[in-house]
């Protein structure tokens, strides 16, 4: 995907695409360009590649959420800042938490956001089942990307979010991960009320977004320790 093609394809989304913006993603790829030489932070680094798997594909999310209306989001496992720093980019007012493990890839994320000049974007370096503990019940969204299983996602995650708060979890093929997440919804009492699934333009790779909603308070056992929810999946 070209950058010509990539405001193409934005527009079908319904998203207008500005020159600010179009520079922001030209500095972050080449940031990102520049820092996998020595970190590991993504396969993909072909530009064209960048824009569809990367850009492009972080804002598919916009078919199931309208971002205008979400106050507080949090991006679990955020990697290079997929998708969250590129919804930061394309939805400003949006109060940001990016939570990422591996301590050189928040340095990237601090960086990218110092360069960018971005505002209102919390970088947390720990893991989500130890920050989950300090602050449940605080968002409206949560959005994962390729993380984990479907049952593991919603343990980690759900305890983070407010009554009435959704969990986007953003898939390639699904198979039977919903089928295998009906206990894990009953014991963190939540429910998928929507899966949008798509093909990615160019490439025609599947993706779904399963988005899941909060409907009452989860019990203080969760999350377990990692170990646990690896070893025993709910």
């Amino acid at each position: 995907m070209n950058k010509k093609e990539f405001v193409e394809h934005l527009k079908k989304l319904k998203i207008d695409v500005s020159n600010d913006q179009l520079l922001k993603l030209d500095k972050y790829y080449k940031m990102l360009k520049d820092w996998n030489n020595n970190i590991n932070l993504t396969r993909i680094i072909e530009e064209n590649e960048v824009y569809l798997k990367h850009f492009y594909d972080s804002l598919t999310i916009v078919k199931v959420i309208d971002l205008n209306q979400i106050n507080e989001l949090c991006d679990v496992g955020t990697g290079a800042g997929f998708p969250g720093l590129i919804l930061k980019i394309f939805f400003p007012e949006l109060n940001i938490t990016l939570i990422e493990s591996q301590t050189k890839k928040t340095k990237f994320l601090n960086e990218v956001i110092k360069v960018l000049k971005l505002k209102k974007v919390n970088v947390v370096n720990d893991r989500v089942e130890n920050y989950a503990k300090k602050n449940k019940g605080f968002f409206d969204i949560i959005i994962v990307r390729a993380l984990s299983q479907l049952p593991i996602i919603i343990e980690l995650c759900i305890p983070l979010l407010k009554i009435n708060g959704c969990l986007i979890a953003m898939k390639g093929k699904i198979n039977g991960e919903i089928i295998n997440s009906v206990n894990a919804l009953k014991m963190l009492n939540s429910k998928i009320v929507k899966v949008e699934k798509f093909k990615l333009p160019i490439n025609n790779n599947e993706r779904s977004l399963i988005v899941i909603k909060k409907n009452k308070t989860t019990n203080s056992k969760y999350p377990r320790f990692f170990t646990k929810i690896k070893k025993n999946p709910l």
